[in-house]
């Protein structure tokens, strides 16, 4: 007979709780937010400094894609929902120590006030547009008038907007990789880097399109600092946090994120913007649907990533 001694059965596959609990929908809400937040707050930033004219791509054609954006990212969290009538609960009070709260409340300011700015900007993009009631039409100059004011609130809107994407994931405190404070910052700087390159794709100035290439580059730099320092703290942190960080630093996810998201979909963008800056003829799409497939599949791993991170010993 030959004896065998099981020391543990660690190894074996489901012996460990596994969260599994939000797929595709969430990183796709997350990408969108971000992606609208970018977008606002650059429309919001040159409007109240006053440069709209010198950015048409900016504070006009590129805020219509915001509120599908947001629309489309909104009915991507309610398939999420496991309760999907009681999603009105939500509204029925405010935890300011709920980041699911914050966004729940930001979302319902930001959405309706993307609809009025886009609108606000049809008889321009649409000449022969005609508005059906004259109330409306008294609401469209009340608008046009107070952009302005409209745009500290977009702004304020946007950065907690874009900010909050990432705390929604550091607030599981019992996700080893989501625990991790950097992390809001980290996917507001991801968000206005997509935002801005929505933005040098459908611009049609030179100017407006090297200076936003300019911004990106700068919003690029950010990210890479904070995705290298978001790492140092794992690795000088808790034994649990390390093995998250081995994720990526050997693990499963080592390719998909150091190749796709940060190499193609960061740096290879990067050095595109460089090149057109210099004078080389560089297709600005390249660039810019790099960079959205790199935000888009960062979400995606960090998501399914931190799922599989855990505390139990």
């Amino acid at each position: 007979m030959k004896e065998e001694l099981f020391l543990s059965g660690r190894m074996n596959p489901n012996i460990d709780p596994y969260l599994n609990i939000w797929h595709w929908q969430i990183p796709l809400y997350l990408f969108l937010g971000g992606l609208a937040a970018g977008i606002l707050f650059f429309a919001a930033l040159y409007t109240i400094r006053g440069k709209a004219h010198l950015m048409p791509a900016t504070v006009k054609w590129a805020t219509f894609l915001v509120p599908a954006a947001l629309v489309l990212g909104l009915i991507s969290l309610f398939l999420d929902l496991k309760h999907k009538p009681f999603f009105w609960q939500l509204y029925t009070t405010i935890r300011f120590e709920s980041p699911m709260s914050w966004g729940a409340w930001v979302l319902m300011l930001v959405t309706p006030l993307s609809f009025i700015w886009s609108a606000s900007y049809l008889r321009e993009t649409v000449p022969s547009w005609k508005w059906r009631y004259r109330w409306l039409e008294s609401f469209e100059s009340w608008v046009i008038k107070n952009r302005p004011g409209l745009s500290w609130a977009m702004i304020v809107l946007a950065v907690i907007l874009g900010i909050y994407t990432g705390i929604l994931l550091s607030a599981f405190n019992a996700r080893p990789l989501w625990n991790a404070s950097i992390l809001g910052p980290l996917f507001l700087v991801s968000g206005l880097s997509t935002g801005a390159a929505v933005i040098m794709w459908l611009s049609k100035d030179p100017a407006e399109r090297k200076l936003m290439s300019k911004i990106d580059l700068m919003l690029i730099g950010i990210e890479l600092f904070l995705i290298v320092h978001l790492f140092m703290g794992f690795l000088a942190s808790t034994a649990v946090q390390i093995d998250a960080a081995g994720l990526f630093l050997g693990g499963q996810f080592t390719l998909g994120f150091w190749v796709f998201v940060v190499l193609l979909g960061i740096i290879v963008p990067g050095i595109l913007e460089i090149m057109e800056i210099r004078g080389y003829h560089i297709p600005v799409a390249v660039p810019a649907i790099l960079i959205l497939y790199g935000g888009l599949l960062f979400r995606f791993i960090m998501v399914e990533a931190g799922q599989i991170t855990r505390y139990l010993y």
